[in-house]
């Protein structure tokens, strides 16, 4: 009885700003003007097709870079002393301090063609068009979400028992089979966490690519975005777009939980 009536706040925080919304989402998707149903806002999501392969392309590539360069970092993070892991890990969430939108303009800076780069570059002659680009979108992305990668990934190796690389290593194992085997099915979970938390907010994002890809690329969350934000808004169609994007990062989440789960079966059996 206690634990339930500890709950109640959180309960009430879930109803208020998770399933209300939703509610209005499903709501607003499935009527129209009048306020009667219509499947027509459904059907009108085909237009956008490409612009949701487009999204979830340049989110998922964005996702694989951050997890190539947060791996060896977590990994090497963690196998400091607690010190140095305390002192790393703040500077890692350093510029997550910073407003998200400041931390993209200064990408902008840095990255248009009488930017901070190019005036470097023009010393040797070079000069290279960054802005307004894909690359500078997913670039945009990979710096923004980074530390969202790190973290996930930090938590677990840091509470990985060291013992059990000392035993490989008796057993003969040479690097590469010690983290083949050992290190990279231990860190598994925080591998599914650290591309959850990434993936979700890249494919959605509409800052990045607005800032940074200019009017040349729009991503879903620039749709969505559109349609409920200027002269030209549908409150009923961008319903329909964000429970479709919604659709989708849930399966995805349930997909990556699977493999999290077969990861955990795995390791079950060879302990």
């Amino acid at each position: 009885m206690k634990s339930r009536t500890a709950a109640t706040p959180f309960a009430l925080w879930m109803a208020i700003f998770t399933i209300v919304p939703m509610m209005i989402v499903l709501w607003f998707a499935f009527t129209d003007g009048n306020g009667g149903f219509t499947m027509d806002n459904i059907g009108k999501i085909w237009q956008y097709a490409g612009t949701y392969v487009d999204s979830i392309w340049m989110g998922g590539l964005a996702t694989v870079i951050c997890l190539v360069l947060a791996y060896p970092i977590a990994l090497s993070i963690s196998r400091k002393s607690e010190h140095m892991q305390r002192t790393m890990v703040m500077i890692v969430m350093l510029p997550m301090w910073m407003n998200f939108l400041l931390r993209t303009y200064a990408w902008m800076t840095l990255l248009e063609d009488q930017g901070l780069i190019n005036q470097f570059l023009g010393l040797f002659d070079l000069r290279v068009h960054m802005i307004n680009t894909d690359a500078a979108v997913v670039l945009g992305m990979v710096y923004n979400f980074l530390p969202f990668m790190i973290l996930p990934l930090y938590s677990v190796m840091a509470k990985m028992d060291t013992r059990i690389i000392e035993a490989a290593q008796d057993l003969g194992s040479n690097n590469w089979q010690i983290f083949r085997r050992v290190i990279l099915p231990l860190s598994a979970p925080g591998i599914v966490s650290g591309v959850t938390m990434v993936f979700v907010p890249a494919v959605s994002t509409f800052v990045i690519s607005k800032l940074l890809g200019g009017s040349k690329f729009m991503l879903i969350g620039d749709v969505i975005e559109s349609m409920f934000v200027g002269d030209g808004c549908d409150y009923n169609v961008g319903a329909a777009l964000s429970l479709v994007l919604m659709v989708l990062m849930l399966v995805c989440m349930s997909l990556m939980r699977r493999v999290d789960n077969g990861e955990d079966e795995l390791g079950g059996m060879m302990a």
